[in-house]
Order: structure tokens, then sequence, then C-alpha cells
């Protein structure tokens, strides 16, 4: 089963001299009251290449009416050097927004970069609810669940630390590998296990803010997604459990590439898988996803369902902003292996 991506892509381009006229990309969406909202993440120059995020919005979910100004950029020590790749959900009749800040130069790794928390009711006015992941976590792919699970509020996120290669045990102490920094595990808890590459990690909170109960849910396993994996956009809930849209990276043919794939979790218990689809549902093929910023890129970060239909928001190659969808109960029976 693949994507069918639109006659029309890249939907959203470069544009003007200014903030926005080098690169847009990774652009988070959802849908309310008949609009589609979508943010993405703008560059107005390479060096320094600091991102900030632009709004459109939509009636049909391909034509979008954009803000002449970012909508949300840099005002912290922690995102001062960029704000990058959202996730929108809706929680409670509020928006809320996880971006990845970074606190130094994009192009010398961005910190490590960590992700950042922000609200808001109408795309215009933002509450800062400042820093989400741990310290030294180098979190990205940090999105969170529409609804609580259990009392808990939930999300899912990709440490890149988190891995065999900068945990080590010294004295009965944990130590993580930070940059050329070693500090010492900066969480109470310690998780049971440690994964050779980057996967996705879940997490409990009861306010948005302190989260705990981190632990891995999902790692790669075909050759498409052996190289790392993170989740894409915010789950969406269906009848046959919580459908997460997940980017993973790997070899093909010699050269590293970002596919898509998807992957059903439990509803009681998000933590389980219960189905996954074996094979990239979208893989870089066309021009505009081979070539640009980041070359062999699809990367979704948005999604909406309208009618039994999923729209799937992606950047392409970090310079452009595309748009493939499909039936869901297609995909759910891609994911069951049907």
């Amino acid at each position: 089963m693949k994507l069918k991506r639109h006659e029309l892509n890249p939907i959203i381009k470069p544009r003007g001299g200014g903030w926005e006229s080098v690169a847009v990309c990774n652009c988070a969406a959802v849908y309310k009251d008949g609009l589609v909202h979508l943010l993405y993440r703008a560059a107005g120059e390479r060096d320094p290449y600091i991102s900030r995020l632009g709004y459109g919005v939509s009636r049909d979910g391909v034509n979008f009416e954009r803000k002449a100004e970012p909508v949300f950029g840099p005002g912290e020590d922690y995102d001062r050097w960029g704000c990058e790749d959202p996730r929108i959900t809706a929680i409670g009749g509020e928006f809320y927004i996880t971006y990845v800040a970074l606190c130094k130069p994009a192009r010398k790794g961005g910190g490590p970069p960590r992700t950042a928390l922000i609200s808001t009711v109408d795309f215009i006015n933002f509450r800062r609810h400042g820093i989400i992941t741990p310290e030294g976590s180098d979190a990205r792919d940090t999105v969170l669940f529409p609804e609580k699970i259990n009392g808990k509020y939930v999300m899912l996120h990709r440490p890149h630390n988190w891995t065999q290669k900068f945990i080590h045990e010294k004295g009965g102490k944990l130590y993580l590998e930070v940059k050329e920094n070693t500090i010492e595990w900066p969480l109470e808890e310690k998780p049971d296990f440690f994964p050779e590459k980057a996967g996705i990690w879940i997490a409990y909170s009861s306010d948005l803010k302190n989260w705990s109960g981190h632990k891995l849910i999902m790692q790669g396993k075909e050759i498409w997604e052996s190289g790392k994996i993170g989740a894409g956009p915010q789950p969406i809930k269906t009848d046959k459990g919580w459908l997460l849209i997940y980017h993973g990276v790997g070899p093909d043919k010699g050269v590293s590439k970002y596919k898509t794939g998807a992957v059903l979790l439990d509803l009681n218990d998000p933590s389980r898988i219960i189905a996954r689809t074996k094979d990239p549902i979208l893989e870089p093929e066309k021009d505009y996803e081979i070539a640009g910023d980041v070359a062999n890129v699809v990367f979704p970060e948005g999604i909406i369902e309208k009618d039994g239909e999923l729209y799937i928001y992606y950047g392409a190659a970090d310079n452009t902003c595309c748009l493939a969808s499909c039936r869901l109960n297609e995909l759910l029976e891609a994911c069951q292996g049907k």
C-alpha cells in the first residue's frame, strides 16, 4: 500500500526575499471548524540558518492562505537559534504545539536540541510552556496524544542519545554522553533497556510539563528503518487502535533515505504495538523529494482525517511542503498486513 501524492505538489514553496525565502518544510496540521490549519518551519538565509514558524489556513487542505510574517520564532535562550519541526495536537479546546528548540546554531548541531511546548487558541497568540524533554537527551520527533489515557497525558519522543553508544555505567551510577561532555543520568528513574539505534519512547504526565515513565516502545525492524525511527504527526484515534505515522531512516542502494511507515498502538496502553506496516508507505521518488537542503527525505509531521480520507502533510528534502493521502480503512488494513 502506498500513499498517493497530490498532483499540485509541492503545495507550499519558498517565496520572497525574507524569512521564508530559503526553505519551507516539515509542516504540522490540524482540522477544526472546516479549516485546515498548517504550521511549517521556514528559513530565510543559510548562514545563520534560523528557523521560524509560518502559518497557513485552507478550506480544501491544498490551497493555503499564508501569513506574511512568521507567527512564532526564537524568544528564549533555549530556542534562540531556531524553532523547528512543529507538531500540533488539539487538547481541551486549545492547540498544543511541540517543536525542536535550538540553543546553538543549526549548522553546529543545534545544542543538543530539546523539545519545547507552546499552546494557542488562534495561531496568533502563543503561550510558552518551556522545555519538556530531559536534559542531554537530544530529543526530537516529540508528539502528544489528543486525550488523556488512564488519567495521564501521553507523549512520544525520540531521544537520540538514549542508546547504547552514549550510555555508560560506572561505580553503580549511570552516565550519559552529551556532545563532548559526560553527565550523570538526569532522571530519578532508570530505564531497563537502551537500544542500539534511536527509537520511539513513551512518557506520561499530569501537567504537560513534568514527564516520567519513559519507556522504549518501538525500534526499526526492516532495512529501510534500520538507522533510526521517529514519530510523525499526532496519533489518530480509530476503532482499531491509535494510528501513528512515523519516519524511518536506512540504506537504499548505498544511499541513506527517510521513508514513512505506520503503526497501530493499543487504545488503552499505547506502549503496546498491535500492528505495523512492513514496507514504507511513502519514500523519496520525485525530484522535489530527492534533491534539496537534505537529499532523499520525506518527513511527515501533519495529518487530518476528513470523511474517511487521511491527508498527510510532509516535508520534502528539507525544502518544500507536500501532501499525500489515502483512505483511512486502507491504511488500517495495511498495518495489519491485509
